[in-house]
């Protein structure tokens, strides 16, 4: 069962493996913070993504991650 963990972000298990992505891919929330923590520019990661991964949805992302209490800190930039 598909269930989504907000607007651009699903977890399903016929997805894989039931990790999050970003709705309508299988691009993983974990390799795009992966990227979001390296210090990559979110537009260059949008670009990287050829479109699939909008700032909005890095956000997302980003927000819903430290909401979590992960413990891991990630620097935000603000969407333009």
């Amino acid at each position: 069962m598909k269930k989504k963990l907000g607007r651009f972000l699903v977890v399903d298990p016929k997805i894989c493996h039931g990790q999050p992505t970003f709705r309508g891919t299988r691009i993983l929330v974990k390799d795009v913070l992966e990227q979001v923590a390296q210090g990559m520019a979110w537009t260059t990661i949008e670009k990287q993504w050829r479109g699939a991964v909008s700032q909005a949805a890095i956000g997302e992302a980003v927000r819903l991650f430290q909401a979590a209490g992960s413990g891991v800190r990630i620097m935000l930039q603000t969407t333009h």
